[in-house]
């Protein structure tokens, strides 16, 4: 696990904060954690849609990718949901219906598309396994507000046409890397079953945010590291400050 670790703290400027952690390990925390983090794979596998959507695919592609995310939203958006019935839905809802075209006027297309369909599938997997955690637990989903971590980094995002495309990308990055960063910080808390969990989740997604970097350098003509460090420091703002609510990114407990 620390060989998987490592790169990722060199990456990201700060640790999660012990303040957080001891929040995170209380039994009373475990509902919400377990349901944000849910969101959060549902939220990753949609913000890569959406860059593959705007970018890389045509628009009948795109649709495909919608029919492909609408199953998961339906049960994270409607009030009328039940666990056990989503899970034992056709598995084959974690396939997409038919092959993707790339839009033949974005030269990074065929670059774009591998990497993020393979993550969007990995993350609705995980949606599906955290909430298999959450009904052997007894554990209902609900509807929780989301916190400020992903909000806050896009408030960051430029508004010059040509770069939004590589800091939403980089932004990636850095909550992918987080997301890593606190399953390990995590593990060693919880009990067997969920540790085991979070330090499978941690080696599936280590490579995430490499990925997302990669994509960045590669639809940027000038190099991004003055960028990348950039946004790490406001990423790392965000894990330090006071925060309100807790959720799986969220800062310092008040």
């Amino acid at each position: 696990m620390q060989q998987l670790l490592a790169p990722i703290q060199r990456f990201l400027h700060c640790e999660t904060p012990q303040t957080w952690i001891d929040v995170a390990r209380v039994e009373t925390s475990l509902d919400d954690l377990l349901i944000d983090h849910c969101n959060c794979e549902l939220k990753a596998a949609q913000t890569a849609m959406y860059l593959l959507r705007r970018y890389a695919l045509t628009k009948d592609s795109g649709r495909l990718l919608l029919s492909w995310a609408k199953p998961y939203e339906e049960f994270v958006y409607f009030k009328e949901r039940d666990i056990g019935q989503f899970l034992a839905r056709d598995a084959r809802k974690n396939e997409l219906s038919a092959p993707l075209q790339p839009n033949a006027h974005f030269g990074f297309a065929q670059d774009l598309i591998p990497p993020l369909i393979r993550l969007i599938k990995e993350e609705f997997h995980h949606f599906e396994q955290v909430l298999e955690l959450m009904h052997a637990r007894q554990i209902p989903y609900r509807n929780i507000r989301a916190g400020r971590y992903a909000k806050g980094l896009m408030s960051h995002v430029t508004t010059h046409e040509q770069d939004i495309l590589r800091d939403k990308l980089i932004v990636g990055a850095y909550i992918e890397a987080r997301s890593c960063e606190r399953f390990a910080k995590l593990a060693p808390y919880l009990d067997p079953q969920l540790a085991k969990f979070y330090v499978s989740l941690l080696r599936s997604e280590a490579r995430h945010y490499e990925d997302y970097l990669t994509l960045a350098q590669l639809v940027s003509p000038q190099d991004i590291s003055a960028r990348v460090a950039y946004l790490g420091e406001r990423e790392a703002e965000l894990i330090m400050a006071a925060d309100d609510e807790f959720r799986f990114h969220s800062g310092q407990p008040r």
